[in-house]
Protein backbone atom coordinates (compact mmCIF):
# COMPACT_ATOMS: atom_id res chain seq x y z
CA UNK A 1 0.00 0.00 0.00
CA UNK A 2 1.85 3.05 -1.18
CA UNK A 3 -0.56 5.94 0.22
CA UNK A 4 0.95 6.37 3.66
CA UNK A 5 -2.60 8.02 5.45
CA UNK A 6 -4.40 4.48 4.42
CA UNK A 7 -1.24 2.15 5.94
CA UNK A 8 -1.77 5.17 9.23
CA UNK A 9 -5.38 4.02 9.17
CA UNK A 10 -5.22 0.52 8.67
CA UNK A 11 -2.72 0.13 11.67
CA UNK A 12 -4.96 2.19 13.55
CA UNK A 13 -7.86 -0.37 13.53
CA UNK A 14 -5.68 -2.99 14.00
CA UNK A 15 -6.46 -5.02 17.84
CA UNK A 16 -3.04 -5.39 18.34
CA UNK A 17 -0.25 -2.45 19.85
CA UNK A 18 2.02 -1.89 16.97
CA UNK A 19 5.02 0.35 17.46
CA UNK A 20 8.47 0.96 16.26
CA UNK A 21 11.33 1.73 18.59
CA UNK A 22 15.14 2.46 18.23
CA UNK A 23 17.98 0.30 19.77
CA UNK A 24 17.43 2.06 23.18
CA UNK A 25 13.40 1.54 23.87
CA UNK A 26 12.43 5.39 22.57
CA UNK A 27 9.08 4.77 20.70
CA UNK A 28 9.07 6.69 17.47
CA UNK A 29 5.61 5.44 15.72
CA UNK A 30 2.87 4.04 18.20
CA UNK A 31 -0.63 3.23 16.19
CA UNK A 32 -3.98 3.87 17.86
CA UNK A 33 -4.09 0.69 19.64
CA UNK A 34 -1.97 2.05 22.59
CA UNK A 35 -5.26 4.47 23.57
CA UNK A 36 -7.82 1.31 23.67
CA UNK A 37 -5.25 -0.93 25.65
CA UNK A 38 -3.48 1.34 27.79
CA UNK A 39 -4.98 4.16 27.84
CA UNK A 40 -2.28 6.50 26.64
CA UNK A 41 -2.58 8.46 23.69
CA UNK A 42 -0.34 8.60 20.75
CA UNK A 43 1.32 11.93 21.41
CA UNK A 44 1.64 10.61 24.61
CA UNK A 45 4.07 7.46 23.55
CA UNK A 46 5.94 8.88 20.90
CA UNK A 47 9.21 9.96 22.44
CA UNK A 48 8.94 7.69 25.45
CA UNK A 49 10.89 5.04 26.32
CA UNK A 50 8.93 1.39 26.36
CA UNK A 51 11.50 0.37 29.80
CA UNK A 52 10.08 3.22 31.57
CA UNK A 53 6.59 1.76 31.26
CA UNK A 54 7.25 -1.63 32.48
CA UNK A 55 6.60 -3.70 35.65
CA UNK A 56 10.05 -3.72 37.73
CA UNK A 57 9.96 -7.53 38.15
CA UNK A 58 10.17 -7.97 34.65
CA UNK A 59 11.83 -5.10 32.95
CA UNK A 60 15.28 -6.74 33.70
CA UNK A 61 14.43 -9.98 31.58
CA UNK A 62 13.09 -7.73 28.52
CA UNK A 63 16.22 -6.23 28.81
CA UNK A 64 17.95 -8.84 28.34
CA UNK A 65 15.84 -10.53 25.64
CA UNK A 66 15.82 -6.89 23.36
CA UNK A 67 19.82 -7.07 23.75
CA UNK A 68 19.81 -10.62 22.36
CA UNK A 69 18.06 -9.59 19.16
CA UNK A 70 20.77 -6.62 18.69
CA UNK A 71 23.35 -8.91 19.00
CA UNK A 72 22.08 -11.08 16.09
CA UNK A 73 21.43 -13.51 19.37
CA UNK A 74 18.00 -14.42 18.39
CA UNK A 75 17.10 -15.95 14.55
CA UNK A 76 13.83 -14.17 13.25
CA UNK A 77 11.68 -12.89 15.75
CA UNK A 78 12.19 -12.75 20.00
CA UNK A 79 8.80 -13.22 22.13
CA UNK A 80 8.25 -12.26 25.36
CA UNK A 81 5.54 -11.19 28.36
CA UNK A 82 5.51 -8.82 30.44
CA UNK A 83 3.58 -6.26 32.42
CA UNK A 84 3.06 -2.79 30.77
CA UNK A 85 1.23 0.05 32.92
CA UNK A 86 -1.97 1.66 31.94
CA UNK A 87 -2.59 5.44 31.97
CA UNK A 88 -4.87 4.29 35.43
CA UNK A 89 -1.94 2.53 36.97
CA UNK A 90 -2.98 -0.29 36.57
CA UNK A 91 -0.65 -3.62 35.38
CA UNK A 92 -1.59 -5.31 31.72
CA UNK A 93 0.30 -8.04 30.54
CA UNK A 94 1.16 -8.13 26.83
CA UNK A 95 2.80 -10.50 24.65
CA UNK A 96 5.17 -9.10 22.18
CA UNK A 97 7.02 -9.95 19.42
CA UNK A 98 9.77 -8.28 17.95
CA UNK A 99 11.80 -8.59 14.74
CA UNK A 100 15.61 -8.49 14.75
CA UNK A 101 16.26 -6.09 11.94
CA UNK A 102 15.84 -2.32 11.61
CA UNK A 103 12.97 -1.46 9.06
CA UNK A 104 15.11 1.14 7.41
CA UNK A 105 11.95 2.66 5.94
CA UNK A 106 10.23 3.13 9.68
CA UNK A 107 13.78 3.79 11.36
CA UNK A 108 13.47 1.10 13.81
CA UNK A 109 12.58 -2.21 15.41
CA UNK A 110 8.64 -3.40 15.02
CA UNK A 111 7.13 -4.53 17.75
CA UNK A 112 3.54 -5.99 17.55
CA UNK A 113 2.13 -6.49 21.30
CA UNK A 114 -1.62 -7.85 22.47
CA UNK A 115 -3.46 -8.31 25.41
CA UNK A 116 -3.51 -11.65 27.61
CA UNK A 117 -3.88 -10.46 30.57
CA UNK A 118 -7.39 -12.73 30.75
CA UNK A 119 -5.16 -15.41 30.04
CA UNK A 120 -2.79 -14.64 32.35
CA UNK A 121 -5.49 -14.32 35.23
CA UNK A 122 -6.94 -17.60 34.00
CA UNK A 123 -3.40 -19.47 34.44
CA UNK A 124 -3.07 -17.72 37.58
CA UNK A 125 -6.79 -18.85 39.12
CA UNK A 126 -5.51 -22.20 37.60
CA UNK A 127 -2.18 -22.38 38.93
CA UNK A 128 -4.17 -21.68 42.73
CA UNK A 129 -6.37 -24.44 41.93
CA UNK A 130 -3.47 -27.23 41.13
CA UNK A 131 -1.60 -25.87 44.40
CA UNK A 132 -4.29 -26.19 46.64
CA UNK A 133 -5.29 -29.66 45.27
CA UNK A 134 -1.65 -30.45 45.72
CA UNK A 135 -2.00 -28.91 49.50
CA UNK A 136 -4.88 -31.71 49.18
CA UNK A 137 -3.31 -34.36 48.13
CA UNK A 138 -0.15 -34.09 50.24
CA UNK A 139 -2.38 -33.75 53.45
CA UNK A 140 -5.59 -36.25 53.25
CA UNK A 141 -5.04 -39.97 54.53
CA UNK A 142 -7.21 -41.16 51.56
CA UNK A 143 -5.73 -42.24 48.21
CA UNK A 144 -6.57 -40.01 45.40
CA UNK A 145 -5.93 -41.75 41.71
CA UNK A 146 -6.75 -40.92 38.09
CA UNK A 147 -5.59 -43.64 35.16
CA UNK A 148 -6.59 -44.02 31.74
CA UNK A 149 -9.36 -45.17 30.64
CA UNK A 150 -7.79 -48.54 29.94
CA UNK A 151 -6.06 -48.77 32.97
CA UNK A 152 -2.63 -48.42 31.26
CA UNK A 153 -1.31 -45.60 32.68
CA UNK A 154 -1.44 -44.19 35.77
CA UNK A 155 -1.76 -40.15 35.61
CA UNK A 156 -2.01 -39.42 39.19
CA UNK A 157 -1.58 -40.97 42.69
CA UNK A 158 -1.19 -39.44 45.99
CA UNK A 159 1.79 -40.47 48.68
CA UNK A 160 -1.49 -41.94 50.72
CA UNK A 161 -1.53 -45.00 48.59
CA UNK A 162 2.17 -46.11 50.08
CA UNK A 163 0.64 -46.30 53.56
CA UNK A 164 -2.33 -47.78 52.96
CA UNK A 165 -1.81 -50.52 50.18
CA UNK A 166 2.00 -50.80 51.68
CA UNK A 167 3.45 -50.56 48.46
CA UNK A 168 5.69 -48.00 47.08
CA UNK A 169 3.95 -45.41 44.63
CA UNK A 170 7.04 -45.88 42.29
CA UNK A 171 6.21 -49.36 41.60
CA UNK A 172 2.54 -48.79 40.58
CA UNK A 173 3.77 -45.98 38.29
CA UNK A 174 5.88 -48.16 36.63
CA UNK A 175 3.09 -50.87 36.22
CA UNK A 176 -0.73 -49.13 36.76
CA UNK A 177 -1.89 -52.65 37.44
CA UNK A 178 0.42 -53.79 39.97
CA UNK A 179 -2.26 -51.98 42.81
CA UNK A 180 -3.98 -55.39 42.17
CA UNK A 181 -1.02 -57.31 43.89
CA UNK A 182 -2.04 -55.51 47.16
CA UNK A 183 -5.62 -56.36 46.65
CA UNK A 184 -6.66 -59.52 48.49
CA UNK A 185 -6.61 -62.19 46.08
CA UNK A 186 -10.40 -63.08 46.94
CA UNK A 187 -11.72 -59.90 46.16
CA UNK A 188 -9.53 -59.41 43.05
CA UNK A 189 -12.13 -60.72 40.21
CA UNK A 190 -14.42 -58.00 41.89
CA UNK A 191 -12.30 -55.38 41.37
CA UNK A 192 -11.78 -56.81 37.71
CA UNK A 193 -15.05 -56.47 36.94
CA UNK A 194 -15.54 -53.06 38.26
CA UNK A 195 -12.30 -51.39 36.27
CA UNK A 196 -14.44 -52.79 32.94
CA UNK A 197 -17.22 -51.42 34.09
CA UNK A 198 -15.43 -48.23 34.66
CA UNK A 199 -13.76 -48.42 31.21
CA UNK A 200 -17.16 -48.78 29.79
CA UNK A 201 -18.63 -45.56 31.93
CA UNK A 202 -20.32 -47.16 34.89
CA UNK A 203 -19.09 -45.56 37.76
CA UNK A 204 -18.87 -48.03 40.86
CA UNK A 205 -18.46 -47.97 44.35
CA UNK A 206 -17.00 -51.20 46.60
CA UNK A 207 -14.86 -52.13 49.58
CA UNK A 208 -12.05 -54.39 49.49
CA UNK A 209 -9.07 -55.84 51.10
CA UNK A 210 -5.75 -54.49 50.81
CA UNK A 211 -1.93 -54.57 52.06
CA UNK A 212 -0.28 -58.23 51.85
CA UNK A 213 2.20 -56.25 54.48
CA UNK A 214 -0.74 -56.56 57.53
CA UNK A 215 -2.21 -60.00 55.87
CA UNK A 216 -4.93 -58.21 53.52
CA UNK A 217 -6.72 -56.55 57.02
CA UNK A 218 -6.93 -53.09 56.01
CA UNK A 219 -10.36 -52.61 54.22
CA UNK A 220 -11.05 -49.53 51.81
CA UNK A 221 -14.09 -47.81 50.61
CA UNK A 222 -13.42 -47.07 46.79
CA UNK A 223 -15.66 -44.70 44.80
CA UNK A 224 -14.88 -44.62 41.07
CA UNK A 225 -15.94 -42.91 38.02
CA UNK A 226 -15.37 -42.62 34.45
CA UNK A 227 -14.41 -38.76 32.95
CA UNK A 228 -15.92 -38.46 29.31
CA UNK A 229 -15.16 -36.07 26.91
CA UNK A 230 -16.65 -36.56 23.28
CA UNK A 231 -18.68 -38.91 24.00
CA UNK A 232 -16.30 -41.63 25.06
CA UNK A 233 -14.62 -42.42 28.08
CA UNK A 234 -11.17 -40.52 28.47
CA UNK A 235 -9.80 -41.32 31.84
CA UNK A 236 -11.06 -42.98 35.48
CA UNK A 237 -10.93 -40.72 38.54
CA UNK A 238 -11.38 -42.01 41.91
CA UNK A 239 -10.00 -42.10 45.69
CA UNK A 240 -9.77 -45.14 48.29
CA UNK A 241 -10.63 -44.36 51.77
CA UNK A 242 -9.53 -46.88 54.86
CA UNK A 243 -12.41 -47.64 56.70
CA UNK A 244 -10.85 -50.68 58.54
CA UNK A 245 -12.11 -49.41 62.03
CA UNK A 246 -15.74 -48.92 60.54
CA UNK A 247 -15.58 -52.75 59.41
CA UNK A 248 -14.03 -53.67 62.75
CA UNK A 249 -16.32 -51.99 64.56
CA UNK A 250 -19.17 -53.67 62.39
CA UNK A 251 -18.17 -57.13 63.41
CA UNK A 252 -17.90 -56.27 67.05
CA UNK A 253 -21.32 -55.11 67.09
CA UNK A 254 -22.31 -58.20 64.95
CA UNK A 255 -20.57 -60.48 67.89
CA UNK A 256 -22.21 -58.97 70.72
CA UNK A 257 -25.76 -58.51 69.25
CA UNK A 258 -25.51 -62.10 68.73
CA UNK A 259 -24.29 -62.57 72.10
CA UNK A 260 -27.36 -60.22 73.65
CA UNK A 261 -29.89 -62.26 71.27
CA UNK A 262 -28.53 -65.82 71.73
CA UNK A 263 -26.77 -66.35 75.25
CA UNK A 264 -28.72 -64.02 77.75
CA UNK A 265 -31.94 -64.74 76.17
CA UNK A 266 -31.48 -68.39 76.37
CA UNK A 267 -29.92 -68.46 80.03
CA UNK A 268 -32.95 -66.48 81.16
CA UNK A 269 -35.28 -68.83 80.04
CA UNK A 270 -33.53 -71.64 81.39
CA UNK A 271 -33.63 -69.46 84.94
CA UNK A 272 -37.45 -68.95 84.08
CA UNK A 273 -37.67 -72.38 83.57
CA UNK A 274 -36.61 -74.33 86.81
CA UNK A 275 -37.98 -71.16 88.91
CA UNK A 276 -41.14 -72.35 87.41
CA UNK A 277 -40.78 -76.20 88.24
CA UNK A 278 -39.96 -75.38 91.54
CA UNK A 279 -42.76 -73.41 92.26
CA UNK A 280 -44.81 -76.59 91.03
CA UNK A 281 -43.35 -79.13 92.53
CA UNK A 282 -42.25 -77.80 96.07
CA UNK A 283 -40.83 -81.02 97.26
CA UNK A 284 -37.30 -82.38 97.41
CA UNK A 285 -36.63 -81.81 93.26
CA UNK A 286 -36.79 -77.67 94.73
CA UNK A 287 -32.90 -78.48 95.66
CA UNK A 288 -31.54 -79.54 92.65
CA UNK A 289 -33.87 -76.62 90.80
CA UNK A 290 -32.26 -74.15 93.00
CA UNK A 291 -28.70 -75.51 92.04
CA UNK A 292 -29.22 -75.18 88.66
CA UNK A 293 -31.06 -71.81 88.66
CA UNK A 294 -27.78 -70.40 91.06
CA UNK A 295 -25.26 -72.38 88.41
CA UNK A 296 -26.85 -70.29 85.52
CA UNK A 297 -27.42 -67.42 87.47
CA UNK A 298 -23.76 -66.69 87.99
CA UNK A 299 -22.80 -67.56 84.63
CA UNK A 300 -25.46 -65.02 83.45
CA UNK A 301 -23.00 -62.92 85.54
CA UNK A 302 -19.92 -63.33 84.31
CA UNK A 303 -21.10 -63.24 80.89
CA UNK A 304 -22.46 -59.81 81.89
CA UNK A 305 -19.67 -58.71 83.24
CA UNK A 306 -17.07 -59.87 80.62
CA UNK A 307 -19.26 -58.03 78.01
CA UNK A 308 -18.89 -54.89 80.34
CA UNK A 309 -15.35 -55.43 79.88
CA UNK A 310 -15.10 -56.08 76.38
CA UNK A 311 -17.31 -52.61 75.80
CA UNK A 312 -14.74 -50.96 77.77
CA UNK A 313 -11.58 -51.86 75.69
CA UNK A 314 -13.93 -51.24 71.83
CA UNK A 315 -15.46 -48.01 73.17
CA UNK A 316 -12.04 -46.68 75.37
CA UNK A 317 -9.71 -47.45 72.66
CA UNK A 318 -6.64 -45.47 73.54
CA UNK A 319 -3.58 -44.48 71.66
CA UNK A 320 -0.97 -47.54 71.75
CA UNK A 321 2.35 -46.88 73.78
CA UNK A 322 5.28 -49.13 74.95
CA UNK A 323 4.53 -52.30 77.10
CA UNK A 324 7.19 -53.91 78.29
CA UNK A 325 5.52 -57.91 78.11
CA UNK A 326 8.05 -59.60 79.98
CA UNK A 327 7.54 -57.69 82.64
CA UNK A 328 3.90 -57.63 82.12
CA UNK A 329 4.08 -61.91 81.84
CA UNK A 330 5.97 -62.07 85.16
CA UNK A 331 3.55 -60.10 86.97
CA UNK A 332 0.62 -61.97 85.78
CA UNK A 333 1.84 -65.34 86.75
CA UNK A 334 3.00 -64.15 90.03
CA UNK A 335 -0.72 -62.78 90.97
CA UNK A 336 -2.10 -66.77 89.19
CA UNK A 337 0.75 -68.63 91.79
CA UNK A 338 0.13 -66.42 94.97
CA UNK A 339 -3.70 -65.37 95.09
CA UNK A 340 -5.73 -66.97 92.50
CA UNK A 341 -4.66 -70.22 91.36
CA UNK A 342 -1.85 -71.96 93.88
CA UNK A 343 -2.96 -75.05 92.51
CA UNK A 344 -1.49 -74.06 89.02
CA UNK A 345 1.68 -75.04 87.58
CA UNK A 346 2.52 -71.85 85.28
CA UNK A 347 6.55 -72.03 84.14
CA UNK A 348 7.56 -69.41 82.18
CA UNK A 349 10.78 -68.78 79.26
CA UNK A 350 11.14 -64.72 79.08
CA UNK A 351 13.94 -62.36 78.56
CA UNK A 352 14.61 -59.78 80.81
CA UNK A 353 12.79 -57.16 78.81
CA UNK A 354 10.30 -57.61 75.53
CA UNK A 355 8.84 -53.87 74.86
CA UNK A 356 5.64 -54.07 72.47
CA UNK A 357 3.66 -51.34 70.88
CA UNK A 358 0.14 -52.06 72.23
CA UNK A 359 -2.60 -50.83 73.94
CA UNK A 360 -2.22 -50.41 78.21
CA UNK A 361 -5.14 -53.66 78.34
CA UNK A 362 -2.34 -56.06 77.17
CA UNK A 363 -2.20 -57.22 80.65
CA UNK A 364 -5.89 -57.89 80.34
CA UNK A 365 -5.37 -60.07 77.46
CA UNK A 366 -2.54 -61.92 79.07
CA UNK A 367 -4.86 -62.05 82.43
CA UNK A 368 -7.11 -63.69 80.16
CA UNK A 369 -5.44 -66.11 78.52
CA UNK A 370 -4.03 -67.43 81.76
CA UNK A 371 -7.18 -67.68 83.59
CA UNK A 372 -8.79 -69.50 80.96
CA UNK A 373 -5.61 -72.19 80.68
CA UNK A 374 -6.33 -72.52 84.23
CA UNK A 375 -10.29 -73.08 84.03
CA UNK A 376 -10.18 -75.48 81.39
CA UNK A 377 -7.47 -77.88 82.29
CA UNK A 378 -7.87 -81.61 82.10
CA UNK A 379 -6.11 -82.43 85.41
CA UNK A 380 -4.12 -79.87 87.61
CA UNK A 381 -3.04 -77.14 85.46
CA UNK A 382 -0.36 -76.94 83.73
CA UNK A 383 0.70 -73.68 81.97
CA UNK A 384 3.82 -73.13 79.85
CA UNK A 385 4.51 -69.28 78.83
CA UNK A 386 7.11 -68.59 76.25
CA UNK A 387 8.33 -65.29 75.24
CA UNK A 388 10.92 -64.34 72.19
CA UNK A 389 12.08 -61.13 70.37
CA UNK A 390 12.81 -60.84 66.43
CA UNK A 391 13.51 -58.30 64.70
CA UNK A 392 10.30 -56.61 64.27
CA UNK A 393 7.61 -58.67 66.66
CA UNK A 394 7.03 -60.16 70.04
CA UNK A 395 6.07 -63.25 69.94
CA UNK A 396 3.82 -64.94 73.18
CA UNK A 397 3.22 -68.46 73.35
CA UNK A 398 0.88 -69.93 75.85
CA UNK A 399 0.58 -73.72 76.28
CA UNK A 400 -1.80 -75.74 78.54
CA UNK A 401 -3.47 -79.01 78.83
CA UNK A 402 -6.67 -78.94 78.43
CA UNK A 403 -9.14 -79.91 75.73
CA UNK A 404 -8.88 -78.09 72.65
CA UNK A 405 -10.69 -74.64 71.94
CA UNK A 406 -13.60 -75.14 69.86
CA UNK A 407 -13.23 -73.76 66.76
CA UNK A 408 -16.53 -72.03 66.51
CA UNK A 409 -15.20 -69.95 69.60
CA UNK A 410 -13.16 -67.77 68.26
CA UNK A 411 -13.17 -68.29 63.74
CA UNK A 412 -16.06 -65.68 63.82
CA UNK A 413 -13.50 -63.17 64.85
CA UNK A 414 -10.80 -64.39 61.70
CA UNK A 415 -11.42 -63.66 58.37
CA UNK A 416 -14.51 -61.66 57.52
CA UNK A 417 -17.23 -64.19 57.60
CA UNK A 418 -20.31 -63.03 59.02
CA UNK A 419 -21.80 -65.03 62.40
CA UNK A 420 -24.18 -67.67 62.09
CA UNK A 421 -27.49 -68.13 64.05
CA UNK A 422 -26.38 -71.10 65.69
CA UNK A 423 -22.78 -69.34 67.30
CA UNK A 424 -23.61 -68.72 70.67
CA UNK A 425 -19.48 -66.89 71.57
CA UNK A 426 -19.46 -68.72 75.05
CA UNK A 427 -15.92 -67.89 74.98
CA UNK A 428 -15.77 -64.44 75.48
CA UNK A 429 -12.70 -64.34 76.98
CA UNK A 430 -11.20 -64.94 74.07
CA UNK A 431 -13.09 -62.39 72.14
CA UNK A 432 -11.88 -59.65 75.10
CA UNK A 433 -8.31 -61.20 74.12
CA UNK A 434 -8.73 -60.79 70.26
CA UNK A 435 -9.71 -57.23 70.19
CA UNK A 436 -7.02 -56.11 72.56
CA UNK A 437 -4.23 -58.23 70.00
CA UNK A 438 -5.87 -56.90 66.57
CA UNK A 439 -6.43 -53.54 68.21
CA UNK A 440 -2.98 -53.02 69.19
CA UNK A 441 -1.87 -54.13 65.39
CA UNK A 442 -1.38 -57.55 66.53
CA UNK A 443 -2.24 -61.36 65.30
CA UNK A 444 -3.50 -63.99 67.81
CA UNK A 445 -3.42 -67.64 66.58
CA UNK A 446 -5.09 -70.72 68.03
CA UNK A 447 -3.51 -74.43 67.13
CA UNK A 448 -3.88 -77.96 69.42
CA UNK A 449 -1.35 -80.46 69.88
CA UNK A 450 -3.00 -83.98 70.38
CA UNK A 451 -1.95 -85.29 74.03
CA UNK A 452 -0.44 -81.66 74.71
CA UNK A 453 -2.94 -79.51 74.99
CA UNK A 454 -3.72 -75.59 72.94
CA UNK A 455 -1.14 -73.21 72.19
CA UNK A 456 -2.68 -69.58 71.91
CA UNK A 457 0.06 -67.30 69.93
CA UNK A 458 0.04 -63.69 70.28
CA UNK A 459 2.46 -61.69 68.19
CA UNK A 460 2.97 -57.50 68.80
CA UNK A 461 4.86 -55.16 67.30
CA UNK A 462 8.43 -54.31 68.54
CA UNK A 463 9.15 -51.32 70.02
CA UNK A 464 12.07 -49.34 68.76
Amino acid sequence: MDDPEKLRALLDHAQDKIVVIDENGVYRYVNAAVERLLGYTTEEFVGTNTFEYMHPDDREDVREAFGRLLEGAVDDIETIEYRHQAKDGSWVWLESRVENHVDSTLGGYVVSSRDITDRKRAERRQRETEIRLEELAANTDDVLWTFSEDWSELLFVNDAFEDLWGMPVERVKADPTSFLDGIHPDDRDRVLEAMHQLSNGTPRTMEYRVNPEKGYRRWVWVQARPVAENGSVARIVGFARDVTDRRRRERQLQVMDNLLRHNLRNDMNVILGHAELARKRADGTVVEGMETILETGWKLLETAEKEREIVDVLVGVGDVGRVDLASTLRDKIEEFGAEMAPEATITADTPASAEVVSLPEIDRAIHELLENAIRHADGPPDIEAELHVESEDVILNVRDNASPIPRNEFEPLFGDEEPSDLYHGTGLGLWLVYWIVDLSEGTLDFEYVPDCGNCVTVRLPRAE
